[in-house]
């Protein structure tokens, strides 16, 4: 069968971003079975035992409650299930300070359910007809901000400024200010705070000030904060969580063990909640119950926050570590090589400079030793001009052994001296 699509239709059944690469991988390894082949691209976060047995805890509490039947028996609130609301808002009430009722959160069924909420709430084309952008502040970002508007010339990506530490070999991006522009034009501005997929952390000036700039045309700023603090809080920096009038803070539980069960969470002005969940309301009605519910139980004890802070964010900070540690001691010294700063989320960022293949070449080379990351490209969704950066970095995941790692960043340093050499040679 054969249908007709519709221009959405087609436009959302393509694969886009990293997806398309990930299509790659999984050919790869599923026709390399007899290769030893080192994934470092998956973004899928490790079953660690003390956070599984907190899931499992919680899973047994319920199942021997009289709260079970009505989770999972009987449909709930499009805002989301109302303990778990309730647990959210004394959590962030007594840990920020902040005077929030149910009114300012909602719950929706992933972080990426939001996002493509929001960018077809606020991005897009007026009834007047007037294109309101969706803008990224600093690009690299998150590759699924790329997939959720279905109006695409709506998303618009900025380059950042370079802070580069050439002795050290790392570098950071930073917001460009003197060419971001927020203006009555803009539908929302979104950004990941960690940064998927470098690590980026934005400062909390940077971030009031992308907030002020959007203040005066009553653009929503959404903070995309999966990897942030109070849970996750794979955060490697100290940072803080920046509320305000037209900032929606948006979470996730995917990073703090349940990524199956596909818990999101808005926070912030009442009226920008209730035009989400309007949205929610027609296009999904609720979210799953049963895992808020069990997710109620880990915020009310205080186990989240203290799983989160005591067991993923070490576990994690350790195998960047790991990679940076490698990087220094296998990649030579004279190669114009930069790791982004290591400020927080599951994954590293590496750049190699004037590299005289593209990722995508690079991302080939590196498998046929065994090595599977993922090309830089794909994470600048939005990004309208041609920049060679884009084609020189490459996004490596923490997610493998300690062993996996060394062995893993000790080829790819052999791969990039070959690439640089083969280069010098023929030139």
């Amino acid at each position: 069968m054969n249908p007709a699509l519709t221009k959405i239709a087609a436009q959302m059944s393509n694969l886009t971003g990293v997806r398309a690469i990930m299509k790659d991988i999984i050919e790869t390894l599923q026709s390399n079975k007899g290769q030893e082949l080192i994934n470092l691209s998956a973004g899928n976060p490790l079953i660690l035992s003390e956070v599984e047995q907190l899931w499992r805890d919680c899973t047994a509490d319920l199942l021997a409650s009289s709260e079970y039947g009505e989770v999972v028996c009987r449909y709930g609130s499009s805002q989301g299930y109302a303990p778990f609301i309730e647990a959210i808002a004394n959590d962030f009430n007594k840990r920020y300070g902040l005077k929030l009722t149910e009114r300012n959160i909602l719950i929706t069924p992933g972080s990426q359910t939001l996002y493509f909420y929001a960018a077809n709430c606020f991005g897009g084309y007026t009834s007047s007809g007037q294109l309101k952008q969706i803008v990224l502040p600093l690009s690299p970002d998150y590759t699924g901000y790329g997939g959720v508007c279905l109006v695409p010339e709506a998303l618009i990506a900025y380059k950042p400024s370079l802070d580069i530490d050439a002795s050290a070999h790392r570098f950071k991006y930073r917001p460009d200010f003197s060419q971001l522009s927020i203006t009555d034009d803009t539908g929302c501005v979104i950004f990941s705070r960690p940064c998927n997929p470098t690590g980026n952390v934005l400062t909390d000036d940077e971030v009031k000030k992308i907030a002020d700039l959007a203040a005066p045309y009553d653009v929503p700023v959404l903070i995309d904060s999966a990897y942030a603090p109070p849970f996750p809080a794979l955060n490697f920096t100290d940072m803080s969580l920046i509320f305000g009038e037209n900032i929606l803070h948006c979470t996730s539980l995917s990073k703090a063990g349940l990524p199956g069960e596909r818990i999101g969470i808005a926070i912030g002005n009442e009226k920008l909640i209730q035009v989400l969940e309007s949205f929610q309301t027609n296009a999904n009605l609720h979210s799953s119950r049963y895992g808020q519910a069990i997710a109620a139980r880990a915020i009310n004890s205080g186990a989240l926050v203290q799983i989160a802070e005591q067991v993923i964010r070490p576990f994690y900070q350790n195998k960047f570590a790991v990679l940076e540690n490698t990087l220094n001691e296998a990649m030579p010294n004279n190669l114009p090589w930069f790791l982004h700063r290591g400020e927080g989320a599951i994954f590293a960022w590496l750049w190699l400079q004037d590299l005289p293949i593209t990722d995508w070449e690079l991302y080939q080379e590196l498998k046929q030793v065994g090595v599977i990351v993922v090309p830089g490209s794909t994470f600048f969704p939005g990004l309208q001009e041609e920049w060679q950066h884009k084609h020189q970095c490459v996004r490596i995941s923490l997610t493998g052994s300690d062993e996996e790692i060394v062995t893993g960043m000790q080829r790819l340093a052999k791969v990039a001296e070959q690439v640089y050499q083969r280069a010098a040679v023929s030139a």
